[in-house]
């Protein structure tokens, strides 16, 4: 029988809003009585010993990767968790581990380092084994699943059997989440898992980005195969048998009927009868998944046209040459102030602001208008939280400002204690359960990998170790998206291609849906429409200095997804990683956007990846552009979405500078990404003020670089970083207001005692200077509008909120997930604060903003202004300034803030303290190599 969480480690769970109450106790017991039966898997094959590869970090390699491993349940252990909290075997038992690091880091040592992280050593001893299953019946793999994680260590005598073994090791952990993903790469999942506005939203914003067809899918396997050789020999073949076990699993669990009990409640399936049936995945499957993972963690760019919006309102304020200066003071394209990950001062311009654009397609002031992407509403698709939520997941799609997440501190040995280097590094990916990634180790021909990889995709290892270095990555947002202004002929479905009228392709998907056990949104349907055209999906539609226009996004990656599977074979085949620079050869075969991270005994490693489009002489990147030949990508063949790219020595690269650092931040100098933000205050400043001191004392360690992550993933950027200014304008004179002043020493102790937002103990549920919490809340977007619109007014003001927004604290609903999604402070105008405010003070400020706002650049106006808001905030109630969420009453401070796993499936887990940090990661340190 499953165990019972503990509730001394994690919030209460809630039975989900989602579930009938006719579920109630009764029912489910008679229920539960009637399915405990089939729960028995696959048999057991004897085995008192694991193999291990050669593994070369001796003990110091450690991951965590939350809630658990296992992300599969049957529906007798979604009822017994819904009605009791019961969980499953390892669904939760890395949560609670994650959770303790918040207070447990101050007194972290490097024996107690895997207190809160696994063992990631290769191989399972024997006394560790807590089964091995022959997949299948095969005589070529097995999966061992070690006692403590649950965790699938796959091993194979065959490269065929290996990767079968992989793909019946994911269907186990995995299943019902990888069928809910390949459904939202289709565009299909309301159809499927049932009309919730979240469902809605979700697909809809991930089919605007890849409107692909069944050809389409297909076409992009066979281009990657053709294109690489006999390594994309190997991945068809890899990937063929991946799904073969895939499929194999799902006939297993059917006919053993302990397939996942979300295929019930969502009416796939019969729990009496086993009527009903679980599809068979294809390769076209795996391309759908990599659309959905590629766009939401590996596409910078895009925001052109919001970008013109802006820049012609500051226009219109100020006129054309002093406007122009306002913008690109905000845009902050090369901010000598902002933190580097490549940061010895080498130079790698890319998407630089030209001396004299050429083609630029402005739209006319009034004229933008959104491309429709649902028409034909019926039911609840019509309602208003329906509507609310596509044009919520419109906006997502079309910001630049892309969720990036993950972070990096990667040491060189010149610093370490043992002389060898040391990474704490990962990705965050949001908080789900089951969660997104999942764990594995893989040994067979030509592959030996442990780590994560996304379910559905786990063919390879995409973050993790091999046998003498680790790798990870954190998204990196360089712009290989760009905007088209093609001129319309004929009529709105008809453009010029190179002089002639060509017509556009119409894309659909019909979708609808019926309530379920699972999902009791009311019947409702709605059809989704694209136009495409050789430069892309239509996003907008407007006039150009009168003639009509589509502006369509044109992403190097489209129609590539699958073209990053080479780059990840090579990352866990041993004969082909050996060193820092076949690390790089190999990360330069991926062409999503991610800065990549590389460490073993003697060295480290850093590339950004990506496809990064040659463009034509004078295209400024930021704005959109005529779709005419002259303004097009270097060489770009539209048939195949193929084009010139920079080479790699072009993008930024390290092979072992004394430390990298990266927060989805600027990678190096004169490399503009794609967001705006990238200026002298951005969260990366947490991890480098840190990192950069433990470098300078020397003698780093496991333990000390982990706590350098663990403290920063604490911290309010706001408060470490701007409000020490803002206080010194406060208090440039007495302050004689009682309740400004009041406020003032709460934030000054604040940040006298770290300007952390951490529990007063572990488990208290209530933070430290609690007070000056919730006033800095309530105060930032109260002093950035006294501070800005002022001067900027109301248009312009609204339109730079637009293009980058004014905060991302921890209870803001933002991220992948929403609000309780842990990442905060990777967009806001903490910069902009920070510079306006030093300027004020007469200080030194490099690429500062083109004026002063705040006070309209006097001291004392300044800070009347800042007084004045602040006494609003201190008034605001705790209700007030956290209003409760279908997870937190109103007023909970700690709730507002906690990360909750978002549930994708049938089972809850409770609420863990925040924390800013990766969801899988690592800690290694190497002892020697091959």
């Amino acid at each position: 029988m499953p165990r019972r969480t503990p509730r001394t480690a994690l919030d209460r769970q809630r039975t989900p809003r989602r579930f009938p109450k006719f579920l109630g106790a009764a029912s489910i017991c008679a229920l539960i009585a009637a399915l405990l039966s089939p729960l028995t898997q696959a048999t057991a094959a004897d085995s008192t010993t694991a193999l291990a590869a050669n593994d070369y970090c001796g003990g110091q390699c450690s991951d965590i990767l939350p809630p658990g491993q296992n992300g599969n349940a049957t529906l007798a252990q979604i009822l017994l968790n819904q009605a009791f909290g019961i969980q499953p075997d390892h669904a939760e038992d890395q949560l609670g581990p994650y959770n303790n690091l918040a207070s447990g880091a101050a007194t972290l040592t490097d024996a107690k380092i895997n207190d809160f992280f696994n063992d990631a050593s290769f191989g399972v001893a024997s006394d560790q084994v807590a089964s091995t299953t022959a997949p299948g019946g095969r005589t070529d793999v097995t999966i061992v699943r070690d006692k403590k994680t649950g965790v699938p260590h796959i091993t194979g005598t065959t490269r065929y059997g290996t990767e079968y073994g992989a793909g019946y090791a994911a269907a186990q952990d995995r299943l019902w989440l990888m069928d809910v993903f390949r459904h939202v790469g289709r565009g299909q999942l309301t159809s499927f898992a049932g009309g919730a506005p979240s469902n809605q939203g979700l697909e809809q914003e991930f089919w605007r980005n890849a409107p692909y067809t069944e050809a389409d899918l297909q076409t992009q396997i066979d281009n990657a195969i053709a294109n690489n050789g006999a390594r994309g020999q190997q991945a068809l073949a890899d990937a063929n048998a991946y799904i073969d076990g895939i499929n194999a699993y799902i006939d297993a669990s059917d006919s053993g009927r302990y397939f996942p009990g979300e295929y019930v409640l969502t009416g796939h399936k019969d729990s009496i009868t086993n009527a009903g049936t679980i599809d068979h995945f294809k390769i076209t499957d795996l391309v759908a998944l990599a659309s959905v993972i590629g766009s939401l963690f590996g596409s910078g760019g895009g925001g052109e046209v919001n970008n013109a919006l802006s820049l012609l309102a500051a226009q219109s304020k100020y006129g054309v040459t002093e406007g122009t200066k306002v913008w690109e003071s905000f845009r902050e394209r090369n901010d000598p102030e902002a933190v580097l990950t490549v940061h010895n001062g080498e130079s790698f311009p890319y998407a630089s602001k030209p001396d004299t654009a050429q083609g630029e397609a402005l739209p006319d002031a009034g004229s933008v208008a959104q491309e429709p992407l649902v028409y034909d509403r019926t039911g609840s698709a019509a309602t208003a939280t329906a509507t609310s939520a596509s044009a919520t997941a419109a906006a997502t799609t079309l910001t630049s400002a892309k969720r990036g997440m993950s972070n990096a501190l990667v040491v060189s040995g010149k610093y370490t204690a043992s002389g060898h280097p040391i990474a704490v590094f990962g990705p965050q990916t949001g908080y789900f359960a089951p969660q997104l990634l999942m764990l594995q180790e893989i040994q067979g021909p030509g592959l030996s990998a442990r780590g994560a990889s996304f379910a559905g995709l786990s063919m390879y290892v995409e973050l993790g170790r091999g046998q003498d270095y680790s790798w990870s990555a954190t998204t990196s947002g360089q712009d290989i998206i760009d905007t088209y202004a093609v001129e319309l002929c004929q009529d709105d479905y008809h453009y010029l291609y190179h002089g002639t009228c060509t017509a556009m392709d119409k894309v659909e998907r019909t979708n609808s849906w019926k309530p379920t056990t699972a999902d009791g949104t009311a019947a409702g349907s709605y059809r989704m429409q694209v136009y495409r055209t050789k430069y892309g999906p239509v996003e907008y539609r407007a006039t150009v200095g009168g003639k009509k226009v589509a502006y369509t996004t044109l992403r190097s990656s489209y129609m590539h997804e699958a073209d990053s599977i080479i780059g990840f074979q090579m990352l866990n085949d041993p004969d082909y990683v050996k060193s820092p620079g076949t690390f790089q050869s190999a990360v330069q075969h991926i062409n999503y956007t991610f800065n990549w991270f590389y460490a073993d005994s003697s060295h480290t490693a850093y590339y950004n990846s990506g496809d990064n489009p040659v463009r034509a002489t004078g295209v400024d990147a930021e704005f959109p552009v005529w779709a005419q030949a002259a303004y097009e990508w270097r060489n770009w063949d539209p048939t195949t979405n193929t084009a010139s790219y920079t080479p790699p020595s072009a993008h930024p690269n390290s092979i072992d500078q004394d430390y990298y650092i990266s927060w989805n931040n600027k990678q190096a100098k004169d490399y503009t990404t794609a967001p705006w933000g990238d200026g002298s205050v951005h969260r990366g400043n947490l991890l480098e003020d840190r990192v950069k001191k433990l470098v300078a004392a020397g003698g780093v360690t496991r333990s000390s670089l982990t706590k350098a992550m663990a403290d920063a993933a604490l911290a309010d950027l706001r408060a470490e970083d701007v409000l020490p200014k803002l206080l010194k304008v406060i208090n440039s004179s007495t302050v004689t207001d009682t309740t400004a002043a009041a406020a003032v020493t709460k934030l000054s102790d604040w940040v006298t005692a770290g300007a952390k937002r951490k529990e007063t103990s572990a488990g208290s549920k209530a933070y430290a200077n609690a007070d000056a919490i919730r006033i800095l809340d309530a105060w930032w977007p109260l002093l950035v509008k006294a501070e800005f619109q002022p001067g900027l007014g109301t248009d312009l003001y609204t339109a730079f909120s637009n293009n980058l927004p004014i905060d991302e604290s921890p209870s803001a609903a933002h991220g992948p997930t929403g609000a309780h999604a842990g990442s905060s402070f990777q967009y806001g105008w903490w910069s902009y604060v920070d510079k306006d405010i030093r300027a004020v003070l007469g200080e030194s400020v490099q690429g500062g903003l083109s004026q002063k706002y705040c006070g309209g650049g006097t001291l004392s106006a300044c800070r009347d202004a800042l007084i004045s808001t602040l006494k609003t905030a201190a008034g605001l109630t705790a209700a007030q300034v956290y209003p409760g969420d279908d997870q937190c009453s109103a007023g909970d401070q700690w709730c507002a803030d906690s990360i909750v796993q978002r549930t994708l499936g049938g089972i809850k887990h409770g609420k863990i303290t925040w924390q800013n940090r990766p969801t899988y990661q690592q800690v290694v340190e190497y002892t020697s190599h091959r």
